[in-house]
């Protein structure tokens, strides 16, 4: 794409609103509508409109006495979301060893992009029965456990631009295409808080997934156990792969909330 491109889709009134919020610093906490406006380098018109709706959507306080501008603390919220994202991966490996050597299966983390859930974190066992993936390694959301799982905590809209919009491909015999029946299992999965997958992207693999929830709670991603179908029956996922999942979710959920919260 072109510099020209490039500039035809910016979109003005965000790049002003982005470049007041980082006015303010330990030199300049407050500043009034006509300092914003000398920064900018535009007359008072162009950032009033921007500073009334920052301020509507609560990143803004004005003093009604002075009429200076300051930050709130909702402009932290802005950040939490990236920062405990990268938190996760280095807070999350010890409990997927743990997970690991109690289970004897490989555990891994993933985040959904589009309609792919990408692995951002991993602890794989050795060994014949391995079932192990690389970091970055991307797998088709609506084949897999965990993507299914991620797809089922969206907001509607949301899962519909991604999923009901596009034709589901098949992997194997056993993977959903069906748009109606993929939405009453995503349902279904919801309500559970949990999700299976047998055979759907490979032959012989069965795989289980829990959420990870942020402070808001909303899900920001997903733990699994994948193994082999023929070293593992259904028993130890329901019996033994599920409950320990099911415990880490417990805790990495609420360290994520208490760490960002501090």
């Amino acid at each position: 794409m072109s510099k020209n491109e490039k500039e035809q889709y910016s979109a003005n009134s965000l790049v002003r609103g982005l470049q007041i919020l980082k006015l303010f610093n330990d030199d300049k906490p407050t500043l009034s509508l006509a300092e914003i406006a000398k920064e900018l380098g535009v007359n008072r018109t162009v950032p009033y409109r921007l500073l009334y709706t920052l301020q509507s959507l609560g990143y803004l306080y004005q003093d009604e006495s002075t009429k200076r501008y300051n930050l709130t603390p909702k402009v932290l919220e802005l950040g939490f979301a990236f920062l405990s994202s990268l938190k996760l991966p280095e807070i999350a490996q010890h409990y997927l060893e743990c997970l690991r050597d109690e289970t004897g299966a490989s555990c891994h983390l993933s985040i959904l992009d589009g309609h792919e859930v990408v692995y951002i974190g991993s602890a794989p066992i050795r060994g014949v029965s391995a079932v192990n993936v690389n970091i970055g390694l991307r797998l088709p959301a609506h084949a897999t456990a965990n993507g299914k799982l991620l797809l089922a905590y969206l907001p509607k809209e949301k899962l519909n631009q991604i999923v009901f919009g596009s034709e589901l491909k098949s992997y194997t015999e056993r993977t959903q295409t069906d748009l109606l029946e993929l939405q009453q299992e995503l349902e279904q999965i919801r309500k559970n808080g949990y999700s299976y997958s047998k055979g759907e992207f490979h032959h012989g693999i069965q795989s289980v997934a829990v959420p990870i929830f942020d402070r808001s709670g909303n899900v920001m991603a997903a733990i699994n156990i994948v193994v082999p179908e023929m070293k593992f029956n259904e028993e130890f996922i329901e019996k033994i792969a599920l409950p320990k999942l099911l415990d880490t979710s417990e805790k990495l959920s609420g360290y994520m909330s208490s760490t960002v919260k501090s």
